[in-house]
């Protein structure tokens, strides 16, 4: 780690092998993993430059910050792209974290302990370029469907239409997607430096172009930050039509999840046609 000039922590490559960097972002102060690889960024610091993390922040060097009102964990995983060269790069989110694959740490009552170590990641990677976390199961629902409910699903009619024109390839299996039960979220991956530069290449113009089409400040706060949500959604089409392989791992989070409100939240949208106004 290094400092920058204006006094903030910074990644800077190392030879050793298995160099890697998972940035852990965030907005607020809050605990982070011991871990060297992992990389405390605090994000959105463009709009909030008098609060100091004392963390790498994403307004440094190439930089999209100012765009977190919309783009919410996306302005860090583009300062990651851009201003990190490490041989493994990554990103987590400050409340979930990959899981450690030791199944004893797991049922540990400190919830730190359960986080994923250099040892657990490098074991993987030995596996395969990719790790994403284990997909989410809708039973009930499909992916549409399920977002349809909840936000807006006119952002998903729109990002098929962009992929038809801008990249048809790629629109097979956004539609597969959109017809299963299953995804990868949460915008949650570590890729080796050449797959992880690949993925960010493609899916920011998808994003971007998104958000020129459907301008994120026709919704209040928390609608506006639909293009990280439909983001997640973007992972798979890519690791589907480009056949990569991967490998899963669970997650965790550092605080107690509430499925009873996370389960009525749902209900509510299903049934009630009340959408999602905050996040559970």
């Amino acid at each position: 780690m290094t400092k920058n000039k204006e006094g903030h922590m910074q990644a800077i490559r190392s030879d050793s092998p298995k160099n890697i960097c998972i940035a852990v972002a965030t907005h607020k102060a809050y605990r982070m993993p011991e871990d060297s690889m992992y990389l405390p960024l605090q994000v959105g610091k463009a709009m909030h430059p008098d609060v100091d993390l004392g963390f790498a922040c994403d307004n440094t060097g190439d930089n999209i910050s100012d765009r977190n009102a919309y783009y919410s964990e996306l302005t860090g995983l583009y300062w990651l792209w851009k201003n990190c060269d490490a041989d493994y790069k990554g990103l987590v989110h400050y409340r979930r974290h990959f899981a450690t694959l030791d199944k004893a740490a797991r049922a540990s009552k400190n919830r730190f302990d359960r986080i994923a170590t250099r040892e657990d990641v490098e074991k993987l990677l030995d596996r395969a370029d990719i790790i994403v976390p284990r997909r989410r199961n809708y039973y009930i629902e499909t992916v549409y469907s399920h977002y349809d409910h909840t936000f807006d699903g006119r952002q998903f009619d729109e990002t098929l239409k962009l992929l038809r024109e801008q990249c048809p390839e790629y629109a097979p299996a956004f539609e597969r997607l959109m017809r299963s039960k299953k995804a990868h979220i949460f915008n949650m991956f570590i890729m080796t430096r050449e797959r992880f530069d690949e993925y960010c290449a493609w899916m920011f113009p998808i994003v971007e172009e998104l958000t020129r089409r459907i301008p994120p400040e026709s919704y209040d706060a928390f609608g506006a930050r639909y293009p990280g949500r439909v983001s997640e959604r973007l992972l798979d089409v890519w690791l589907d039509t480009n056949g990569y392989g991967y490998v899963e791992m669970p997650v965790t989070s550092p605080e107690p999840v509430d499925w009873w409100k996370k389960g009525t939240g749902f209900l509510m949208a299903k049934f009630g046609g009340r959408k999602y106004e905050k996040s559970f």
